[in-house]
């Protein structure tokens, strides 16, 4: 039997198959395989492993991967109709094996083609030589809706239009690999390969730690470098441009500016000054000059490209013709990715580089030539007949891509009619028969269509290729079901060597120069998140405490109508809590606005905070299904209440003392400060009912600190004093106003020269006016006067860093 044989027959449902300790796979996978038909060795390495784990012990590995996701919150947003719902990241557990000689080939031409692209795209925004000599036709570049001309002629700063590529591969059954589509306009992944490395290490480390398993920190390391070095040409920062939280890769953008140290900035924290693009911050206007584009190039400027973006900041082109910003990749690079391109990339690379494609790409032709657009009319029912200009991969699109041979006659007819009138617009690509990876379905490993996603990034020594990437794996046997918004699944990529690799880390090198970011780095969007984050926790302890104390009186007495339970349900009212709910909207609203507020900010929030944040909302749900008031609700708000000093304790103890824990900081003392004065006015009142004065003390938490402080006989004036005007008690008013004064003063711009701000006066003013009064001077009118003042004092902090 020669070696295609061996590979058919091994592939066939009916062939011998694969057996291991617990499974039988039913056809061997192609990846599986190698040239001679055996098994090649790392794959036979990886198998060994699952043996020794045995079936219980595989599925408890790959939990823990899963856990692990979902514990760092990792989704993408699945787009259902209009409207998007964040969804766990599919993990497919098993990675793909790929030997080291293989992944060189791959790498060799890779490279290649990235240089390939960069000639390209800088002929077609440059002198157009392409079109001038025939090569290129002009309806290709001129009729295409990724073709930018607003900037044409404008050379980049960097001196290079692409520095952040990623491929779409696939190897065919025969064990050759074919790039099925380039991605230039705003590669996504990367960071979700990252993820997939730390979830699929989590589970195999046993077998991962024998495998010589190439890393991945080394290639984010040195692109890391080199933007920092671009950067440093202009004494400027580097930041990620995201499209903002409802982007379906919204969650890699944060991850990666994490791990990388970037800046995570949204259109609206921009603005072009005199031909600079500057980040509006804390400490006012800083220069960026380089921007790391994870957007589509048309939104990036309303004023000269899409008109209706939201998300864009106008004057980016014109800072690009200044020469004053470095996008990633350019402007208009995303032309490449059109199908139609593919058509023309044998002849390019000969015209361009004087050498053939060392990777093929998958058989194209442009039906808009009389010569091309008859083969594929001749050859219909071996075609996938798609739109020219659209930038989905062919296997994926089953919307306006179709199968010649699945069409019936009528149709077929009307797409040949269609390719005659207007054939520029449509290209004939030939179908793909995708290799297959073991999948884990259900106990058993199961072959699944792959293609390969690989990244290449541009650094001062060239193109160096990621050793990994991610695979993506089909749902089914159908090509189409590898896209995630159909359901398929994204393994890890093991890049084997058969000796030891290097141990790399984005850890500083011996002798590197070692960099700070001023404070005043923080962009003002971010420091408003952190803000209300803050304010929202607060309101939510506030809330639940004084739910826990409605609901243990209602539990004790069984009677609603009594006078302290119909006074508080009064209150709750006039702050949007129904209390005779156990679990009320309105508290369950704020819990939502908190999480919402941390998601704008997940590149500054860690892992452990967002963690805890989740924990509590998802918790506070399920209290909501089951929980009934009385006493089940005051047990539930007792953990609730457990849950928020958690995650208090961990931003307090946790997070660094940069300007973002100071807002974060200032938020929680505003929304303290206004709720103690608030529930004080109320309960402090003439007529407030019998029990409102020992119901204040336990809202204040404050019951244990007024028994050691005053005697028995102790009057309201005590409460008051305790709860407003105690400078030591860390929930009395002064207390919030004096961290207020201290936090604010410590702000970029606080205090300049011994001088302080409008802002820091007035909260000196105010805690002034606190460390002089007399508890009886707090009437329930100089309280609400107090809310207010509070309040105003947010409206200050607004006007000063976020304006």
């Amino acid at each position: 039997m020669d070696k295609r044989n061996q590979r058919q027959n091994a592939r066939k449902p009916g062939g011998p198959g694969l057996a291991t300790g617990y499974t039988l796979l039913p056809g061997i996978p192609d990846e599986m395989l190698g040239p001679d038909g055996k098994v090649r060795p790392g794959w036979a390495q990886l198998l060994a492993g699952f043996d020794e784990l045995g079936p219980a012990g595989l599925s408890e590995r790959f939990e823990r991967a899963d856990q692990y996701l979902r514990d760092a919150g990792v989704f993408y947003r699945k787009y259902d109709g209009a409207a998007g719902k964040e969804r766990a990241w599919p993990l497919a557990h098993v990675p793909l094996i790929i030997d080291e000689a293989d992944w060189q080939e791959i790498t060799s031409g890779l490279v290649q083609r990235a240089e390939l692209l960069e000639k390209l795209v800088a002929d077609i925004y440059g002198d157009n030589h392409l079109v001038a000599r025939g090569v290129l036709p002009p309806e290709l570049v001129a009729r295409n809706p990724e073709f930018l001309r607003p900037v044409v002629g404008i050379k980049p700063a960097s001196g290079h239009y692409l520095h952040f590529c990623a491929f779409e591969l696939g190897r065919g059954p025969d064990g050759g690999w074919w790039v099925l589509g380039d991605r230039t306009q705003a590669p996504s992944g990367a960071g979700f390969a990252l993820e997939n490395r730390v979830a699929t290490t989590r589970a195999l480390s046993d077998i991962y730690a024998r495998m010589h398993v190439h890393r991945l920190a080394g290639f984010f390391r040195d692109f890391r470098d080199a933007l920092h070095g671009d950067a440093r040409k202009h004494d400027g920062r580097v930041g990620i441009l995201t499209p903002g939280q409802h982007n379906e890769t919204y969650f890699e953008h944060a991850y990666i500016a994490r791990y990388l140290g970037f800046m995570l900035l949204e259109g609206e924290d921009l603005v072009v000054d005199d031909g600079e693009v500057m980040v509006r911050t804390v400490a006012g206007l800083k220069p960026v000059s380089v921007l790391w584009r994870r957007m589509d190039a048309s939104f990036t400027d309303p004023l000269e490209l899409r008109v209706d973006s939201r998300i864009g900041t106008p004057g980016m082109t014109e800072a690009l013709r200044q020469g004053s910003i470095s996008i990633v990749n350019a402007i208009g690079s995303g032309i490449l990715e059109t199908r139609a391109f593919a058509a023309f990339m044998p002849k390019l690379s000969e015209a361009l580089l004087g050498a053939p494609l060392q990777l093929p790409t998958i058989a194209t032709w442009w039906c808009g030539q009389a010569g091309e657009r008859q083969h594929v009319i001749d050859n219909i029912d071996r075609m996938m007949v798609g739109p020219a200009f659209s930038t989905v991969l062919a296997i994926e699109d089953r919307e306006t891509t179709m199968l010649g041979a699945a069409l019936d006659p009528a149709p077929k007819e009307a797409l040949r009619q269609r390719l005659l009138d207007d054939g520029g617009h449509f290209v004939g690509q030939e179908p793909v028969t995708l290799s297959t990876a073991p999948v884990y379905v259900d106990g058993r490993l199961e072959p699944r269509p792959i293609t390969l996603r690989v990244y290449a990034a541009r650094t001062p020594k060239g193109w160096t290729i990621m050793p990994g990437g991610f695979a993506r794996v089909g749902s089914t046997l159908d090509s189409a079901a590898i896209a995630m918004q159909r359901g398929g699944q994204a393994a890890d990529v093991w890049v084997v060597s058969d000796k030891p690799v290097e141990r790399v880390s984005l850890l500083p090198q011996a002798g590197e120069k070692l960099l700070r970011n001023s404070a005043g780095s923080l962009p003002s969007r971010a420091a408003d998140n952190l803000i209300w984050l803050g304010r929202y926790a607060e309101r939510c302890e506030a809330t639940v405490r004084i739910l826990r104390a409605y609901n243990a009186r209602l539990a004790e007495m069984s009677n609603p109508d009594l006078p302290i339970l119909s006074d508080t349900r009064t209150y709750l009212d006039s702050i949007d809590v129904d209390a005779r709910h156990a679990l009320p909207p309105g508290l369950l609203s704020a819990i939502d606005s908190a999480v919402h507020s941390a998601s704008q900010i997940r590149d500054r929030f860690s892992p452990d905070g967002w963690l805890a944040l989740a924990d509590l909302r998802k918790t506070a749900r399920n209290f909501a299904a089951r929980v009934q008031v009385g006493d089940d609700a005051t047990r539930a708000m007792t953990v609730l209440l457990r849950k928020l000093a958690g995650f208090s304790g961990l931003v307090h103890e946790n997070m660094y003392r940069f300007a973002g824990w100071r807002f974060l900081e200032i938020g929680r003392r505003l929304e303290r400060g206004i709720q103690i004065a608030g529930i004080t006015r109320w309960l402090t009142r003439e007529d407030a009912p019998e029990g409102a004065l020992d119901m204040l003390l336990e809202i204040g938490d404050s019951v244990m600190t007024h028994r050691r402080r005053y005697n028995v006989a102790a009057g309201a004036n005590s409460y008051v004093d305790l709860l407003v005007l105690d400078p030591l008690n860390p929930r009395s008013v002064l207390f919030q106003v004096a961290e207020l004064r201290e936090q604010i003063e410590r702000l970029p711009g606080g205090v300049v020269d011994g001088q302080l701000s409008v802002t820091a006066k007035a909260v000196l003013e105010l805690q002034t006016q606190l460390r002089v009064a007399e508890p009886e001077d707090m009437t329930p009118e100089r309280l609400a006067e107090l809310c207010a003042e509070i309040g105003r004092l947010a409206g200050l902090i607004a006007d000063a860093y976020f304006v």
